[in-house]
């Protein structure tokens, strides 16, 4: 039985266990095999009805999904990757879309191995393990030994970032550094971009910039001293191990201040509040 709730969802908690419960609710389900199972759509309404009625989760939701999942059927990624993936929703929802939109890999970057174990189990009820896979560590190691294996070797068509806010921009760095991202073709979108820890993390301000003002950004951070070290052919060739050996350190390398990047603004929620301004969208244009 459901614990009783009152009208007023309790405040999200990473500790209390609210995202097991969501599992052995859904998995509980009357007509799990009847209507739920190799459904999609079915699994991310139980999420929603779940969230709304029983304990809040940071999911992104149905309406930003839908501003996601519109630009994903006009975009046709055949690679998208998120960073992120608590327990599998926006998995489901935009792996579902892009393999509807003819795409050929979903992978889902997910650091707490519990989320990624129930997100594992949603998206094989979802009948998307074909299609979607769960990577667990930080994300910048498993950027990295994604690209030694030549997993992300063709580059990213659409990422998807919405982990720890102070890691959205030093992992955008890395892609860049990575050469991850390709000219006039991939898009990244960010959710939460105005929450406070992330506008503190010159996110925003660094794909909106222009080359020179990126140049001040990256004067204000400590960098190791990279000079002549090519870090995407020293990943391919050396991984994780090889990345330390020559002293790059994954986790704060800077960003490509040439790249230049610009926003992508019709898609819309429908709201006229807050919501309609936290997804951020931009695709890279080219080097300046």
């Amino acid at each position: 039985m459901a614990a009783p709730h009152s009208d007023a969802k309790p405040r999200y908690r990473s500790d209390d266990g609210r995202e097991l419960e969501l599992l052995k609710h859904i998995f509980s389900l009357p007509d799990l095999e009847r209507s739920i199972r190799n459904n999609p759509a079915a699994i991310l309404n139980e999420i929603d009805k779940f969230s709304t009625t029983e304990s809040h989760l940071i999911h992104v939701g149905p309406e930003k999904g839908a501003m996601v999942t519109a630009l994903i059927a006009d975009e046709k990624p055949s690679l998208m990757v998120e960073l992120g993936g608590y327990v599998g929703y926006s998995a489901i929802l935009f792996g579902d879309a892009v393999r509807r939109a003819g795409g050929q890999k979903y992978i889902s970057l997910e650091l707490n191995p519990v989320n990624a174990a129930i997100a594992n189990l949603l998206i094989d009820l979802a009948g998307l393990r074909d299609f979607i896979s769960i990577v667990i560590a930080p994300a910048h190691l498993s950027l990295a030994r994604l690209l030694e294996k030549g997993v992300l070797k063709s580059g990213i068509d659409m990422l998807f970032i919405d982990h720890w806010k102070q890691r959205y921009l030093p992992d955008l760095w890395l892609i860049e550094s990575l050469g991850l991202l390709k000219p006039g073709k991939s898009i990244i979108v960010a959710d939460n971009i105005l929450h406070r820890g992330l506008s503190e993390s010159d996110y925003i301000p660094w794909v909106e910039a222009s080359p020179e003002e990126k140049q001040k950004i990256l004067q204000k951070h400590t960098f190791k001293s990279l000079t002549g070290i090519d870090i995407r052919n020293t990943v391919i060739n050396g991984g994780v191990e090889g990345a330390e050996a020559a002293g790059i350190d994954l986790e704060l390398v800077p960003g490509k201040s040439e790249l230049v990047y610009e926003p992508i603004s019709k898609y819309h929620t429908g709201r006229d509040d807050a919501k309609e301004k936290d997804v951020g969208i931009h695709i890279l244009t080219n080097k300046s």
